[in-house]
Formats: C-alpha cells, sequence, structure tokens
C-alpha cells in the first residue's frame, strides 16, 4: 500500500503529474474547509444574536436581524453537515454531488451574512 492509501485520500485519484496537484486531489481539502468555515460562521451568528439581543434588551428596538441571523446560522449547519456527509461518504461520485452542494449552500449563508451586515450598519446609522 502507498502512503496516499493509508491517508484515506487515495480515492481512485490520478497521481500527481510534474509535481503539480491533480484538480481532484484538492476536494477532499474542500470539504474540510466548507466543515471548519461553516463550523466557525455558526458560532459567530450565535455570538452575534447574543450581542444584539443585550442591545435590544439595553435599548428596545424592533430588528429582524436577529431572526436573519439565525437563519443565516441555519445555513451553516447545513454546509457543515454536508461537508461532513462528503467527506465521510465512499463513492466518489457521491461526494462531488454532497460538495458542490455543501459549497452552494455555504456560499449563500455567506451572501446573507453580507446582507445583515448591510442591516446592522443600517441599524446604527
Amino acid at each position: 500500500m502507498s502512503g496516499s492509501s493509508l491517508n484515506g485520500r487515495d480515492r481512485g485519484h490520478p497521481p500527481a503529474v510534474d509535481g503539480e496537484p491533480s484538480p481532484q486531489l484538492l476536494e477532499p481539502d474542500i470539504s474540510v474547509h466548507i466543515f471548519t468555515a461553516s463550523a466557525g460562521l455558526v458560532g459567530v451568528c450565535l455570538t452575534v444574536i447574543g450581542l444584539i439581543r443585550v442591545i435590544i434588551a439595553a435599548h428596545p428596538m424592533d430588528t429582524l436581524v436577529d431572526d436573519l441571523l439565525a437563519l443565516d446560522a441555519a445555513f451553516f449547519l447545513g454546509s457543515c453537515l454536508l461537508s461532513y456527509w462528503a467527506l465521510r461518504t465512499r463513492t466518489l461520485r457521491r461526494m462531488h454531488r454532497v460538495e458542490r452542494v455543501a459549497d452552494t449552500v455555504f456560499l449563500l449563508g455567506l451572501s446573507l451574512m453580507v446582507l445583515i451586515c448591510g442591516f446592522i450598519t443600517y441599524a446604527i446609522l
């Protein structure tokens, strides 16, 4: 067995050519990055929800931002779970599909977060 087979990364990918990694070898790393980033962003969303609740308690106001942040946290949690599934799947075709869905959900969550930042900025001004 080669070293790449021992670490679980050898899923039928072609070997590197001329020292350049093949694009297919990077895909498990993409799932890992989506997994860690989305898990961290779930925590960020929950922290900001808590901070907004403290601000609302001190200065009563009506805001939709905390509800949108909860939805955003759900997007990131879904992305995190999907990327974990992509990491754990045994078939290459399924890994590609699940990874693509996880990436799409992650980008939707990031886009919503930018929108929420605009709402927070507008509420402060």
